[in-house]
């Protein structure tokens, strides 16, 4: 197994001003490893779901070579659920409903075929189930990126800067790189989220794009303009899906792969947003893939 994904398979339901998805699929693992299959068919994920989860979506999962040894099954419970309402802007929502449901006593279990992977991608989860999971790996991958939000930062900030510690690629948002640094400048957020412990940052910017932050130097990407946006929701875990996936196939770490990564990351999440749900990524061809990493080849590039 050269790749392990971590975090959520669940159930979502969407409201946006463009339309509503009841009880559809998502979850952060679920983002991340389609996302990371269009890359390598090495990988197997860590979850929890109840018995209301499709049997057919699984099938998918592993069709598409996720390895699933790493899902537990929960008889006679259900699966994650999460409801939000979406604003016009698109960037700023409400979430309506949560419900923990197996997550809430979720503890992961690393088969054996997953402890020696090369790369690990730590998906939002509690950063000490995101510790525990570090410390099933029989020995430390080459790679270890982790994705994390505000809501920890606020209940859980000790055990997050210990896990933090142990990473070597954090992603997470402008907002979140704020309140985790205590600096408003990212450039300034950057180096103090350095001295934590991860060498790398990627700051996601929504439809602004992310920036790469790699040993004093800097990179900077746009987010592909769409005529229609319909559901943000993933679009975070399908670019560090892609983005991790990408790295996976180099088996390289260089800046000028990272930077490859993030546009590679920012590809798949420009194609996730255009339906609900996992919609867009299921029928998503790699001649697709290809195409638009070539359009944002020709957006940023320029002579003098």
């Amino acid at each position: 197994m050269k790749l392990v994904t971590v975090g959520t398979v669940a159930f979502d339901t969407i409201e946006t001003p463009y339309g509503k998805a009841e009880r559809v699929v998502g979850g952060a693992a679920t983002y991340i490893s389609i996302a990371a299959s269009y890359f390598t068919k090495e990988l197997g994920l860590v979850s929890v779901v109840g018995d209301d989860f499709p049997n057919e979506e699984l099938k998918y999962m592993q069709k598409r070579g996720i390895n699933l040894d790493g899902l537990q099954i929960k008889e006679g419970e259900k699966s994650f659920f999460w409801a939000g309402r979406y604003h016009n802007n698109m960037n700023s929502r409400d979430t309506l409903d949560t419900q923990l449901n197996v997550l809430a006593d979720f503890k992961p279990k690393l088969p054996t075929s997953y402890r020696n992977a090369k790369y690990l991608m730590l998906g939002n989860l509690t950063p000490e189930i995101q510790a525990k999971v570090i410390g099933q790996m029989k020995s430390k991958p080459k790679l270890i990126v982790m994705d994390t939000m505000n809501f920890w930062m606020d209940i859980a900030m000790p055990a997050l800067k210990k896990t933090i510690k142990k990473v070597d690629v954090l992603t997470i948002n402008d907002e979140e790189a704020r309140q985790l640094s205590g600096e408003y400048s990212l450039v300034n957020a950057a180096k103090a989220i350095h001295k934590m412990g991860p060498k790398v940052l990627v700051i996601k910017k929504g439809e602004h794009g992310a920036l790469l932050f790699y040993n004093g130097k800097m990179f900077y990407a746009p987010a592909m303009p769409l005529a229609q946006v319909y559901d943000p929701t993933g679009a975070g875990d399908t670019f560090a899906g892609g983005f991790i996936g990408y790295l996976v196939k180099a088996n390289s770490t260089t800046f000028e792969n990272m930077k490859r990564a993030v546009i590679y990351g920012s590809t798949l999440a420009s194609f996730c947003v255009e339906e609900f749900s996992i919609a867009r990524l299921k029928r998503l061809k790699q001649s697709e893939v290809n195409k638009r990493v070539k359009e944002f080849e020709k957006l940023t590039k320029f002579t003098m």
